[in-house]
């Protein structure tokens, strides 16, 4: 089965925002993927000993995975590096949702996403229909 990484603001979320979409996406792609969840370590942020770990296990979540999908509902420093290297640095498929127009998004995310969809839905029916619809014999 092919891994998708569930890439995404965690810091400064809230009312649950990080890890609400991410189980909408376990629920509607686990049947066909392996889902990789950054949220399943139980790291804080801003303590020092972790920061090394958060970004070196994230990181190895997207060298393993096969598709990037991105929650690009903010900026965030972490999700944009997180996209440069999947997309730049590995040649990873990287599939975005996001509420903003074309005109209000920025061009490096424009720029190092192979596609941004207006929800979480569509990115999920984009994802169905590329890698599992296609591939079936």
């Amino acid at each position: 089965m092919k891994k998708i990484y569930l890439c995404g603001p965690i810091m400064d979320e809230q009312n649950n925002q990080a890890r609400e979409w991410r189980e909408t996406a376990i629920e509607q792609l686990s049947k066909h993927f392996i889902l990789l969840d950054p949220m399943r370590r139980n790291f804080k942020d801003r303590e020092v000993d972790s920061a090394n770990e958060i970004v070196e296990f994230d990181l190895q979540d997207v060298r393993e995975a096969d598709i990037i999908l991105v929650n690009y509902n903010k900026a965030s420093i972490g999700t944009a590096m997180e996209v440069f290297y999947a997309s730049h640095d590995l040649g990873k498929f990287v599939v975005a949702f996001s509420p903003f127009d074309f005109q209000n998004c920025n061009p490096w995310m424009v720029r190092f996403c192979t596609k941004i969809l207006p929800s979480l839905e569509r990115a999920v029916d984009y994802i169905t229909t590329h890698f599992v619809l296609q591939h079936r014999p």
